[in-house]
């Protein structure tokens, strides 16, 4: 299928997804958007293969999995080879995400977990010998996420009242 834009039972598919992608049914999300079952189907197949779904993984707590520190890391790397360092950095022992920045002088964001003091300083040698200048550390104590709220259609509806 082609790219298409994201409509409204899109959004309701992607909200449902998003509060609980392992326990919703397509049949769960068809009652909610009054659709078909084979809709939602289709609906989630194309919008993964469009890669507005780029996949399904589990919202880890690390401290609970015994890896207490979570260290957000502001590295400066050139601007064209900013983007192709990503991967490189993603493969780091302790590295969990990493994000390009458009604005300022950081230009990436690397999230790191570990045991120790010494697993974060680590990643942070590992860095800087990949030729990034890491410019600040922030220690995170808690980390939550909640689905965007652009896509909830309870949103929506109360905005046509």
């Amino acid at each position: 299928m082609t790219n298409r834009e994201v409509d409204d039972v899109d959004k309701a598919i992607l909200y449902a997804l998003q509060e609980d992608a392992r326990n919703v049914s397509s049949g769960d999300i068809a009652e909610r958007t009054g659709t078909s079952d084979s809709t939602v189907r289709k609906r989630i197949q194309r919008l993964e293969s469009d890669r507005v779904i780029k996949g399904y993984s589990a919202n880890v707590d690390y401290q609970k999995s015994g890896y207490p520190l979570r260290m957000l890391l502001y590295c400066t790397a050139s601007i064209p080879e900013r983007g192709d360092l990503i991967p490189d950095i993603l493969d780091l022992d302790g590295v969990v995400s990493v994000q390009e920045l458009v604005t300022g002088e950081q230009n990436l964001l690397v999230t790191a977990v570990g045991e120790t003091d010494g697993d974060i300083t680590s990643v942070a040698q590992e860095l800087l010998d990949m030729g990034l200048t890491v410019a600040d550390e922030v220690l995170v104590r808690t980390h939550e996420t909640t689905p965007f709220g652009e896509f909830d259609p309870a949103n929506h509806a109360a905005e046509g009242e």
